[in-house]
């Protein structure tokens, strides 16, 4: 395993947390009533690590 290997590795996992984080932020900005007409999970807000999408079971 080489050095670019594993910052490829990091560099994607940061490309995809980002892509995540701004996901949800654009959610939040929704009015909850048209969150939930197009179906989008529940938003649980965590008071240590902020707001999150969270799928009902």
């Amino acid at each position: 395993m080489s050095i670019l290997s594993s910052i490829g590795r990091m560099a994607a996992r940061y490309a995809a947390n980002r892509a995540r984080y701004r996901s949800e932020r654009a959610l939040l900005s929704l009015p909850i009533e048209l969150r939930k007409d197009i179906g989008w999970p529940e938003i649980i807000v965590d008071p240590q690590n902020g707001p999150r999408i969270c799928r009902a079971p």
